[in-house]
């Protein structure tokens, strides 16, 4: 009896080789993991870094005044957030304290704060806290983003609203751009603008992603690793990039976090 062996096709020969080639490089650590699965793992690791900035007044209703979104770095006991959203005033008399928000829903806790340094012209403030630390974010090297970047953000767009939750969008680094331009039309200069452009200019990210006003002090992480790179900067950065715009536009702006860096090591402004 004459036994017929069966032999894959060229084309099904090729494809097992490849595939055993795939298998060979992965098992070598030559292929990357898929990491796309990860980000809801991401976002649950840095919903907890992730607060409210406000005062708290108990005769007041609510007691909590929400201004901003805040994060925690450092040893757990510093919160960034965006200096334009802090009071310049508090009601002392009737003992009105700044301070963060955290928890969830409407199960809040309010911890005072004291502000340590403010970085005017970056709007970004450092406040510090007392007793237990926090989890705190990991802070990366800003200067090595790229255009085109996938980037995420955490925050409360609707501030307390409909309670403390937390909110994640994704986003792309549209463009790495001056802070503030001149406007074409100089009836459109004030005094404010004026003063930003006699300062030396530096650049802000700009992101495709949609923000809010209750965003103001998100941090704009990699959503692979949870490293911050940036801090959602809304009303400050809107009125002097879109000056010139009668009906401004959804644009999203973030502040390097170089300049966080630099006001945490007590050199705001990179003075």
């Amino acid at each position: 009896m004459k036994i017929l062996r069966s032999f894959p096709r060229r084309g099904t020969r090729q494809t097992l080789l490849a595939a055993a080639i795939l298998l060979a490089a992965a098992l070598a650590g030559l292929v990357p993991p898929a990491r796309a699965s990860d980000f809801p793992h991401v976002i649950a690791s840095i919903k907890p870094s992730v607060v409210g900035v406000g005062t708290y007044l108990r005769t007041r209703s609510p007691a909590i005044a929400f201004v901003a979104t805040g994060f925690v770095v450092g040893d757990g006991l510093s919160v960034i957030s965006n200096a334009h959203a802090i009071p310049d005033l508090l009601d002392s008399e009737r003992k009105e304290t700044l301070g963060i928000v955290t928890g969830a829903g409407d199960k809040l806790e309010f911890r005072p704060a004291t502000v340590s340094a403010v970085d005017r012209e970056h709007d970004l403030v450092h406040l510090r806290l007392s007793g237990a630390p926090l989890p705190a974010l990991q802070l990366g090297p800003s200067d090595s983003l790229a255009e085109g970047q996938a980037l995420a953000f955490t925050g409360f767009p609707l501030g307390m609203t409909l309670g403390l939750n937390r909110v994640t969008h994704r986003a792309t680094l549209s463009a790495i751009t001056p802070m503030v331009l001149p406007p074409l039309n100089s009836s459109r200069l004030d005094a404010r603008l004026i003063t930003q452009l006699q300062r030396a200019p530096f650049h802000i990210f700009q992101l495709d992603g949609t923000a809010y006003p209750g965003n103001s002090g998100s941090p704009v992480y990699d959503p692979e690793s949870g490293t911050v790179y940036a801090v959602i900067n809304m009303g400050f950065v809107k009125g002097l990039k879109e000056n010139a715009i009668s009906n401004p536009s959804g644009i999203s702006y973030a502040i390097p976090a170089i300049y966080v860096q630099q006001l945490l090591n007590g050199r705001p402004g990179g003075k």
